[in-house]
């Protein structure tokens, strides 16, 4: 058994058809290849994605995604690989074939000097404990829209031309994170990507609050009317004036629909909003495993801050 390299042509012969079910939400079978192909042909993709099974007499019996990222973890700037659409065709599970290709991804990883891998688990993250994997806090909040303020804000929609504004508007909020996920603008190409693949199953929704011709504050999410919910994506802010006006304009993206979901908000936005009802989530846990002694030694100085949080540590724009 060896990992290899798929094509996307293979990984959608491959893999897709049996992945489908799992992860196309709401696609139809042709959209959600158009969305990988997409996403394989981009610029982010020829540098930053690739598609790795693990094979047996030339069959592929398990397979994922790997993604380059950065991670600021404290005051230290590490290499990352993220780890996506780990996979098992049914007629292969059950016989230790995803355990020894994580094994082997994990000990490539470990040679070529990266620094952490994280991943967003669906089903078993004890799983990944045993392969060495620690669980981020992993949350889910929904508030009633009439618990945030009903104030006028001097708000717009927000259309393609405005998503450098929005970049720039995330990057200033972004900096004074602990933890975060990096945005250089591969990762902000993906991103639109991603958006425009979901077009067609919810519509989304961007909603941002502009000081003369300078956004300071957005809101980026999807409305479900058959739940009544706006689920947040993430939001931003430029400075203390702009934070202030976060929650009325999270309240003017719900629109009419009753609820506000989505995954626990990172801080400082966390500490914007209303208690609402918190869970833990049973899909899109946040894990990380720190490889190289740099990276060990920023976690083992952080990890009982961050484990303590009252904020999830990620958006979830960023799950892979």
């Amino acid at each position: 058994m060896r990992i290899v390299p798929l094509s996307a042509d293979e990984y959608v012969r491959d893999v897709l058809p049996h992945s489908a079910a799992m992860w196309a939400e709401g696609r139809s079978f042709d959209d959600y290849v158009a969305d990988f192909r997409a996403v394989v042909e981009s610029g982010f993709g020829k540098r930053r994605l690739r598609t790795l099974g693990f094979a047996l007499d030339g069959a592929v019996v398990a397979s994922c995604k790997r993604y380059q990222r950065e991670v600021r973890c404290g005051d230290r700037l590490m290499r990352a690989a993220g780890l996506g659409a780990v996979f098992t065709p049914e007629e292969s599970r059950g016989r230790g074939y995803a355990t020894a290709f994580l094994g082997a991804l994990l000990d490539a990883e470990r040679a070529a000097g990266t620094d952490l891998v994280f991943l967003f688990s669906d089903i078993h993250p004890a799983f990944y404990e045993k392969l060495g994997f620690v669980r981020l806090p992993s949350r889910a909040i929904a508030l009633r829209a009439d618990a945030l303020p009903h104030a006028r804000v001097n708000a717009r929609t927000l259309d393609d031309a405005d998503w450098p504004a929005l970049e720039r508007c995330f990057a200033t909020h972004e900096a004074s994170r602990p933890f975060a996920l990096t945005r250089p603008p591969l990762i902000w190409d993906w991103i639109r990507l991603r958006v425009r693949g979901r077009d067609g199953t919810s519509p989304n929704v961007r909603l941002g609050i502009m000081r003369g011709r300078r956004l300071v504050a957005y809101v980026r999410g999807r409305r479900y009317p058959d739940a009544d919910a706006f689920a947040l994506d993430e939001c931003a802010f430029a400075d203390d004036a702009a934070a202030a006006q976060l929650p009325a304009l999270l309240r003017n993206a719900a629109g009419d629909l009753r609820k506000i979901t989505g995954w626990l908000p990172p801080a400082p936005v966390r500490d914007l909003l209303p208690r609402g009802a918190v869970r833990a989530r049973t899909s899109g846990i946040a894990m990380i495993l720190p490889l190289s002694a740099a990276a060990r030694t920023a976690w083992r100085a952080n990890a009982t801050r961050f484990g303590a949080s009252a904020a999830d540590l990620v958006w979830s724009a960023d799950l892979v």
